[in-house]
């Protein structure tokens, strides 16, 4: 019995890729449809989803945008009322569609949040492997601030120092290469993933072509010096050190007035130092850097926080 339910899903994917192949574009979408109320109501996850995916990779592909992404959010509803869990293989084909999603369209923001929702499970921003995958995408384009904010979840500290050196080489003054790498480490170290800020710091030290020093420092810039020596603090547990560093270095962190605000922070979750009454200031100027970092599960929006130079958001897609 399920060989022949399987050979009776092997016949409508069939019937339906022809007549997506076919132009008939609109039927085959409505096909979809009817298909995806049938198969729910008699609990045929595993079939749906893999019409669902089938589907919308057909329609994406052939540049029916409005079509294919609505059969890509119906996927995701079909992942959490079957309890999937998050995986690989799934957060794969997700990704993929999202590659083939045009940015022009506002369902590809839908699928992203509602994606990322589902990935949730134990990981409250969401499955570091999907973020990656959506981080690569966005870098793809060229859209690097939407890619850093992704990349902060992402657990990869390569993949996002790799992009951070293309940042900076494409678009940075020779004057920032400490700063296109301090602030991403900082709020990393804000997310308490100290692996990760180490992996992203040792990258971009590594890989920047004028920076190239793969022995740690000293660094030409005290900034890069100052990180090196945070991250062992860190590591070590060093409390005292985190303090000598903070005064040592006060001239090269006061260059951008966000990194006080991260560092009060590392301080707290490292270090057990409680924040001054001061500033603690919900209504600061800087009082919502933090919770855009920490706080709400990120979707997908243009709106970044990279800080360059001067502590100003560049445009940077």
């Amino acid at each position: 019995m399920a060989a022949r339910g399987e050979r009776g899903v092997g016949r409508v994917l069939d019937k339906l890729e022809a007549s997506v192949n076919s132009g008939q574009y609109y039927e085959a979408h409505q096909m979809y449809r009817t298909l995806y109320f049938r198969y729910l109501s008699q609990k045929k996850y595993e079939d749906l989803l893999n019409l669902l995916y089938k589907g919308s990779s057909l329609l994406l592909q052939r540049d029916q945008q409005g079509s294919g992404a609505d059969l890509a959010i119906l996927l995701i509803d079909v992942l959490n009322k079957s309890e999937t869990e998050p995986c690989s293989d799934w957060i794969e084909k997700l990704g993929k569609l999202f590659e083939l999603m045009s940015a022009s369209i506002p369902e590809r923001e839908s699928f992203l949040t509602n994606a990322v929702k589902w990935s949730m499970d134990n990981n409250k921003k969401g499955h570091p492997l999907l973020h990656k995958k959506i981080a690569e995408v966005y870098w793809n384009e060229k859209k690097y601030t939407a890619a850093h904010r992704h990349f902060l979840h992402s657990s990869d500290g390569s993949a996002y120092a790799s992009m951070l050196v293309e940042l900076h080489t494409t678009k940075g003054l020779k004057s920032e290469i400490d700063l296109f790498i301090a602030q991403p480490v900082l709020q990393i170290l804000c997310l308490r993933n100290v692996q990760m800020a180490n992996e992203t710091f040792n990258k971009y030290t590594g890989l920047h072509p004028r920076i190239n020093n793969n022995k740690g420092p000293p660094y030409l810039f005290p900034l890069l010096n100052f990180l090196w020596f945070l991250l062992r603090a860190v590591e070590q547990k060093q409390a005292n050190q985190f303090k000598i560093l903070r005064n040592w270095y006060a001239i090269s962190i006061k260059r951008d007035p966000n990194y006080s605000v991260y560092l009060d922070n590392i301080g707290r979750i490292w270090f057990g130092i409680e924040i001054p009454p001061d500033n603690k200031n919900p209504s600061s100027v800087f009082g919502g850097i933090l919770k855009s970092i920490i706080g709400d599960a990120d979707s997908s929006d243009e709106e970044g926080d990279y800080v360059g130079r001067n502590g100003a958001a560049p445009d940077l897609d």
